[in-house]
């Protein structure tokens, strides 16, 4: 069409190209600009039912708070932060919305909304810098991105806080790209220049973008938390018994159940009575779903829990009882080991025996035998008579009625043979003289497993080449001593027929006392 030398009628055609171009650009304009006001239209109908659908979860978040505050109510102050955040943003932008179309006759004539002057104005000023009111626009959307971001805090909800940072980005370092590749302003690229109504309907995406965060963070936390409520994560197995121990060859008809473990079912009160004494405070504590005791576990047998946990439902308390019982026995001290053939007692002394039912209270074990006697609780002491073997009885009965009762044999056996001694020794014993003339006889039951005294009633003294003696106690008399002056040197004197005795049970008769001899060196 630039072309010279064009004919009258050819310059007249192309001219009525030029028309016929620029009617079809107007028209389409007009189209485009009823195509947005359409979408705004959509776009705030579809932000009125999502208020109502916000209102209600968060009025579920509510209701939540109110049966279990433990659990739900730092959910609520989060969702209802929120809410507050987004409200003042929503009605920022709204009344923003109410400025560009307060000097409007008709709203919705679209076709009319073509001028960019209200926001060209309102946004910039010369020289590429926002005016006030421009950077407030800009500032308002980095505030509630942050402000929302810092409200759903570090943990969880990090794809929600991906769409958040999405939904309102200002472009990185406040630059957008252009289809040149160009940087430039942010705002510049969003708004300067637009018709009015694209950005009446930009700036009610805007609106849209507050009420879908706004959803996607109260679904999340109403459903997160449900989810968290019936998580299975939140019990633990319990092993349900209607007695603390069974017997061998007994059918153990225990049973596995579930159990809550989470904070939601802290009890709001606490009732319980171990074997009839109310436990206090001190005595447990709250874990979670979980009362622990910390009581001690009493003397050995069963002990009875019993009471109730209280829980408060719609405001109501719901009581539900405890009864268990449990069992506790002697802790042992050392290993049981025994001989097979050392069931012994011993005539002449008092023999300790423990005598006990594994399961029964000592005081509900009764024992009987020739010579047994009760000491206190497991321990007795026997003294057995004549005959070579004792029969010990045992029996009691168990917490299911059944009685046990049981017989072990010992054996009898005599103190063993004591040997003299003089001075503490005994065999043969290098002295002398004069040690020999002072020196204490006596008797000792060598390697005998009880230790018990001895006396000495008297003996017998014998010197080589001299008659013998007989001396009463403990000590040569001074016939004795006479004899042994007679003594040589190297000479081996004897002390025998040794007359000892068991202190404390004189009428029992010791065996025969081996002697003592003494070799004299000087």
């Amino acid at each position: 069409m630039a072309a010279q030398n064009l004919s009258p009628r050819q310059k007249m055609i192309n001219l009525m190209y030029l028309v016929f171009i620029a009617m079809l650009a107007i028209n389409m304009g007009k189209e485009v600009l009823s195509a947005f006001g359409l979408l705004n239209e959509k776009l705030e109908a579809s932000n009125v039912k999502a208020t109502t659908d916000n209102t209600m979860a968060l009025e579920g978040l509510a209701r939540l708070a109110g049966e279990k505050p433990d659990r739900y109510r730092p959910v609520l102050e989060k969702a209802n932060q929120i809410k507050e955040t987004s409200a003042d943003y929503y009605a920022y932008l709204e009344e923003l919305k109410t400025e560009m179309t307060e000097n409007l006759n008709d709203k919705q004539d679209y076709e009319k909304m073509d001028q960019p002057k209200f926001l060209d104005k309102k946004f910039f000023r010369g020289g590429g810098k926002y005016t006030d009111e421009g950077q407030e626009f800009v500032d308002k959307i980095d505030n509630y991105r942050e402000t929302v971001m810092e409200i759903l805090g570090e943990e969880n909800f990090s794809e929600i806080k991906s769409s958040v940072a999405g939904r309102f980005s200002t472009g990185e370092n406040g630059k957008a790209e252009n289809r040149d590749g160009k940087k430039i302003d942010w705002l510049n690229y969003n708004f300067e220049g637009f018709p009015l109504v694209a950005s009446l309907t930009k700036i009610t995406q805007m609106q849209t973008d507050i009420k879908t965060t706004e959803s996607e963070i109260f679904g999340a936390m109403l459903g997160e938390e449900l989810s968290s409520e019936v998580s299975m994560t939140n019990y633990t197995t319990l092993l349900e018994q209607p007695k603390s121990a069974y017997y061998q060859g007994e059918v153990f008809d225990g049973a596995v159940v579930l159990g809550r473990t989470d904070a939601t079912t802290k009890p709001h009160e606490v009732e319980l009575y171990l074997d009839g004494k109310k436990l206090t405070e001190d005595d447990y504590s709250l874990d979670g779903g979980k009362v622990k005791l910390n009581v001690s576990s009493g003397s050995p047998g069963d002990h009875k829990l019993e009471g109730k946990l209280i829980f408060m439902q719609n405001e109501e308390p719901i009581e539900v009882p405890v009864s268990s019982t449990f069992a506790t026995i002697t802790k042992p001290n050392a290993a049981v080991i025994s001989a097979d053939k050392m069931n012994v007692v011993y005539r002449g002394v008092s023999n300790p025996i423990t005598i006990s039912i594994p399961g029964i209270p000592d005081n509900k074990v009764s024992a009987s035998a020739t010579g047994l006697t009760r000491v206190s609780g497991s321990k007795y002491t026997m003294r057995p008579g004549s005959g070579r073997t004792v029969n010990i009885s045992a029996s009691g009965t168990l917490p299911d009625g059944q009685r046990i009762s049981t017989t072990s044999e010992f054996r009898i056996k005599d103190v063993p043979r004591p040997s003299g001694t003089i001075r503490g020794e005994s065999g043969e014993v290098s002295m002398p003289r004069s040690s020999l003339e002072k020196s204490t006889v006596g008797a000792i039951l060598e390697d005998f497993d009880f230790d018990l005294n001895l006396g000495i009633r008297g003996f017998k003294f014998k010197v080589p080449g001299q008659p013998t003696v007989s001396v009463s106690g403990n000590r040569l008399d001074g016939k004795a001593r006479s004899v042994l002056k007679r003594a040589r040197r190297g000479d081996a004197v004897q002390i025998f027929d040794i007359q000892a005795y068991i202190t404390g049970n004189t009428g029992y008769r010791l065996k025969k006392v081996s002697p003592v001899v003494i070799q004299l060196t000087n």
